[in-house]
């Protein structure tokens, strides 16, 4: 037989064999044309006010204007150059909330001028926004794989948990209002909690999609509860330890609601385990009674909350004079509200941060609050969908935790100034005036924009149960960039050698050839033999 070659072939021998064609990039023009009206509302909320409080427009109108749309665009175009299949609703809903929450504080800058002690916070709060939209699409540009996120999973819980306890390290820790939650560095007061909750999330994330199975079947029944297993309660413990030093030792009771909620709720999502939100509401109610009992300041929060309109409490220090005047406010703006700049939303202390509710409310009314809450659904809304739509399961269970973040700090905080629930001291996100929040839940959406460019992104790999056009080859790699097969060749036949092809970079798996070579000479038919004698039959 003749010999047969194995020389490598490589792919430079044919350079016709792949063709590379890139997936078509999206104009976005859906999310211009959205970031048009949601800028518009912003700078006609800014001029509405002016012209009704001073009767002219800022003397700064075009300028900040200008910066406003500037932010706006500069996002708009990274977005469309980094993260070309990123949700294209997010970016504009936030924008629109951003500069109605710029308006509202212009507007209670107004009003401070005719008081003793004037204020400038809108200025600063456009120069956050700027940092903040600068941070967002920093994590666009750099975060190319939100699953690189993973590889720091307890990593991020050190942040998380040195974030937290922050406050409390003295010299750098500051106390304004009885809340230990503040930062001082320089000038500056941060509230580190605010950026602790994504540190969290992607600890969590990176957690549960480690451990889901575990804590998703293991475990006793009990009254048609799974219940978890002993040890698997040990991080849940942790958390719920944590809540309640964040509680206790910091007076937050925001923060605690929010980092205990945010676990429980990840941890539904990642087993479907009902039992886990019965034991997490149940660990919630008891550590609330047990500070509520044991802790003044919380129990003051709780008088506050239950008997607001009883003299003492409305005259008490802390009192529910503030809660009080805000359930005023919102009762002052009716259905429709006074109209910007006609109510007087300065009367409630904090009335640009904690209380900015009750501020909007007076001057937009219920129509315009639940506007503005429809906003913040339809964002929570793609949040979720990004979680539905991306393929890993990291990616899945982080951004279902960001959105619910931020869902969850949107019932506390309504919550807190409606009565609901007792006030927390959380803020409005993208609306109150603040910069660790404005850059935190601005990261929060960075992310989520990162991810859904993923989860949207069209994948080159065929669907379940289909072949590629053209064939697969052994080492096809059917996560790669969409190329052109070559057409199969025939079938060896009998005769037919094979050639192997190394791959660049692919030696460990090669793929075959077919050559032909000369076959050898047909065996001599029965009853022959080599001497030429007759065989026996």
């Amino acid at each position: 037989m003749a010999a047969v070659a194995h020389a490598p072939v490589r792919d430079a021998d044919f350079p016709d064999a792949v063709d590379e064609h890139p997936l078509p990039r999206p104009g976005r023009r859906a999310e211009l044309g959205l970031l048009v009206v949601a800028l518009a509302i912003g700078i006609s909320a800014y001029a509405l006010v002016s012209v009704k409080v001073v009767d002219r427009l800022p003397g700064d109108f075009y300028a900040q204007s200008l910066g406003f749309v500037a932010v706006g665009l500069l996002a708009h175009l990274i977005l469309r150059w980094k993260a070309p299949y990123a949700d294209q609703v997010i970016l504009p809903a936030t924008i629109a909330l951003n500069g109605v929450g710029l308006a509202m504080i212009y507007r209670l800058d107004l009003a401070s001028q005719q008081t003793a002690k004037p204020h400038d916070l809108a200025g600063r709060q456009l120069e956050w926004t700027a940092i903040a939209v600068i941070a967002a699409l920093a994590v666009v540009w750099f975060l190319r794989d939100h699953r690189v996120l993973r590889r720091f999973t307890y990593i991020a819980m050190l942040v998380g948990l040195g974030l937290v306890v922050l406050p409390l390290v003295p010299h750098v820790g500051r106390t304004i209002n009885g809340a230990h939650i503040w930062v001082a560095i320089g000038p500056l007061s941060l509230q580190p909690a605010e950026l602790a909750k994504i540190a969290f999330a992607i600890f969590f994330a990176g957690y549960l999609v480690t451990h889901r199975d575990t804590l998703a079947l293991a475990g006793p029944k009990v009254l048609g509860l799974q219940l978890p297993r002993l040890q698997d309660l040990g991080p849940i413990l942790v958390v719920w330890a944590a809540s309640i030093v964040v509680l206790v030792a910091e007076t937050d009771l925001g923060t605690s609601l929010l980092f205990f909620g945010l676990f429980v709720a990840m941890l539904y999502i990642a087993t479907q385990r009902f039992s886990w939100v019965l034991i997490g509401l149940v660990l919630m109610g008891a550590g609330a009674l047990f500070a509520a009992s044991a802790f003044a300041h919380v129990q003051v929060r709780f008088d506050i909350w239950l008997h607001a309109f009883d003299s003492d409490v409305y005259n008490g220090l802390p009192g529910s004079g503030q809660l009080v005047r805000g359930l005023f406010g919102l009762a002052n703006g009716g259905l429709f509200g006074t109209g910007w700049g006609a109510g007087y939303p300065s009367l409630v202390p904090y009335a640009f941060s904690d209380f900015i509710y009750t501020s909007l409310g007076e001057e937009l009314g219920l129509t315009g609050l639940l506007a503005i809450l429809m906003v913040y659904l339809i964002i929570v809304q793609r949040g979720l969908r990004t979680a539905l739509g991306v393929r890993d399961g990291f990616g899945k269970l982080l951004a279902a935790g960001l959105a619910f973040t931020m869902a969850w700090q949107l019932f506390v905080v309504v919550g807190g100034i409606t009565r609901i629930i007792p006030l927390t001291g959380l803020t409005l996100p993208f609306v109150a005036q603040g910069g660790s929040s404005l850059l935190a839940n601005w990261l929060v959406i960075g992310l989520l924009l990162r991810i859904s460019d993923s989860a949207r992104r069209p994948s080159t790999a065929p669907e379940r149960g289909q072949v590629a056009p053209g064939g697969i080859l052994p080492d096809d790699d059917l996560t790669g960039p969409a190329t052109a097969a070559p057409a199969p060749a025939p079938t060896p036949g009998l005769g037919t050698a094979v050639t192997e092809i190394v791959r660049p970079g692919r030696e460990d798996a090669p793929s075959w050839e077919a050559t032909t070579v000369t076959p050898p000479p047909p065996p001599p038919p029965p009853g022959d033999t080599a001497s030429g004698e007759v065989g026996r039959g």
